[in-house]
């Protein structure tokens, strides 16, 4: 979406939103059978859109208009007046994120690097996995879980409820699971710890977390 000069009602000139909705990364049956393409389709295409197309309607014709998804999501955080902005920018970049934390033909092994960051900070890829999968399973209610790395350079599991996004807390987000219920109820129902299993399993985009981590 291109920027544009608009005038707001106060007289001041904002720019038009320029949040965009990035398509999926792979067709909706890619993620099948762990996810499936109704799942996705709804998923992505309603929530998801939602989520977006709410944001440039509370952003049109304010100071926010023209700012970085990233940026609206740091002057809103912690907001009581602005929590709609944050709810649905903080989900719209969540949900951007998550899609691309998961890849057909995903999970094995990380890359090198990653997986050496990952024993060093959990003891081994299994523990990593547990506490991941821990983090997703005893998530009450909505939310998603984390694999993140802390300023110092640890890597850690975190989970954050609704919209909630590490973004404000500090840490660099690697990988995460959707624990909404529209991420899973359609193929899973209750089952979430299925769910949480099969996308470590048989989704996990390592390579992508690899690219996020953070060398120095």
């Amino acid at each position: 979406m291109a920027a544009a000069g608009i005038t707001g009602t106060s007289g001041r000139a904002y720019s038009a939103p320029t949040v965009d909705l990035p398509p999926l990364p792979y067709p909706d049956d890619a993620l099948e059978p762990v996810i499936s393409a109704r799942t996705l389709s709804f998923h992505y295409g309603k929530h998801h859109k939602g989520y977006y197309d709410n944001l440039n309607k509370l952003v049109a014709d304010t100071p926010m208009a023209g700012m970085s998804l990233e940026q609206i999501i740091a002057e809103s955080a912690d907001k009581p007046d602005l929590v709609s902005i944050f709810n649905n920018a903080a989900q719209t970049w969540n949900h951007t994120f998550f899609w691309k934390s998961l890849t057909p033909k995903g999970g094995g092994e990380p890359p090198a690097a990653l997986k050496q960051r990952i024993e060093a900070s959990f003891g081994s890829m299994d523990a990593c996995k547990k506490a991941w999968a821990g983090a997703a399973t005893t998530q009450f209610g909505s939310g998603w879980a984390w694999l993140v790395q802390q300023p110092d350079g640890r890597l850690t599991v975190t989970k954050t409820s609704n919209a909630e996004t590490p973004l404000t807390q500090g840490m660099k987000p690697l990988l995460v699971i959707d624990v909404w219920e529209h991420a899973y109820y359609l193929d899973y129902q209750n089952r979430r710890a299925d769910y949480v299993a099969a996308v470590l399993d048989q989704l996990a985009n390592w390579e992508f977390a690899a690219s996020q981590l953070s060398t120095s």
